[in-house]
Formats: structure tokens, C-alpha cells, sequence
């Protein structure tokens, strides 16, 4: 369980939180001006961060205030908790992991990801499938 730090009512169990989604996002200035398409990235397109990102949140059960929280989606670190409307803080340089540092345990490189034999994506000494080697799992 985490214990998130409400900013009006202190530390509190993760259960009486719900998340929000991505911080953030700003309301397009003339949502009637927007194509079908721009509308629907505004309302369904967030970033899928594999570390830290940004998080709207709110005390459902408590004072019923929304806030952001910068947490790693990894570890569940949370680093900061800010009021709505206020910038994202910055970080230090070395806190946090990135997308790409392959140095990070169970990080893949950008690229790379579902490579060939020898390459990453793979496990030690797998081989890539050819046309003779089967791809279902069926009668296994």
C-alpha cells in the first residue's frame, strides 16, 4: 500500500485516493474549432511513461481536493506532491530512472526492443523464428 500525502489532510492509505490521469493536459482554447481527430487526442492520447511522470489525483474520501503527484511508475516512488494549476517541480539530475538507461535493471534501450537473434528483445541464446520453426503454442 502507499501512504500518500494529501495537501490538506496529511498523510493517508492509497485507498482513499483515486487517480486522475495525466497532469497537465490543457482544455483546448476553441473545442469547437477542432477536427474529429484533434478532438479525440485531446481526450484519449497521454504518454505511457515507464518512470517518472506526472499524476493528477484526488482525496475521494477525504477532503475531496485534487492535487498532482510526480511518482515513479516503476519503483511507486512518489517524489513530490503539488497543488493543481502550479508547475511540474524538477527533479535532480540522478533521481528518477529514465526511458532509455540501460544500466537500470529490466530496462530495454529505445531501440532494440523485439530485435533479432543476438540482439536485444531476445533471451541469451534464443533465436529468432524462422519459417520451419512453429510460432503456435497449440498441442504444446
Amino acid at each position: 500500500m502507499l501512504l500518500i500525502s494529501c495537501p490538506n489532510c496529511g498523510p493517508r492509505d492509497e485507498t482513499e485516493f483515486h487517480y486522475g490521469g495525466q497532469a497537465h493536459i490543457a482544455y483546448p482554447e476553441s473545442p469547437n474549432d477542432l477536427t474529429d481527430r484533434e478532438w479525440a487526442e485531446y481526450l484519449f492520447y497521454r504518454e505511457n511513461t515507464k518512470g517518472t511522470f506526472a499524476e493528477r489525483w484526488v482525496h475521494s474520501t477525504g477532503c475531496r481536493q485534487w492535487f498532482n503527484m510526480l511518482r515513479d511508475t516503476v519503483s511507486y516512488e512518489i517524489h513530490s506532491i503539488y497543488g493543481m494549476g502550479q508547475p511540474r517541480p524538477d527533479l535532480p539530475a540522478n533521481s528518477g530512472r529514465t526511458k532509455s538507461d540501460p544500466t537500470q535493471p529490466g530496462e530495454f534501450s529505445q531501440a532494440g526492443d523485439f530485435g533479432q537473434a543476438g540482439e536485444p528483445g531476445l533471451a541469451p541464446g534464443a533465436t529468432a523464428p524462422t519459417a520451419t520453426t512453429p510460432i503456435s503454442s497449440e498441442g504444446v
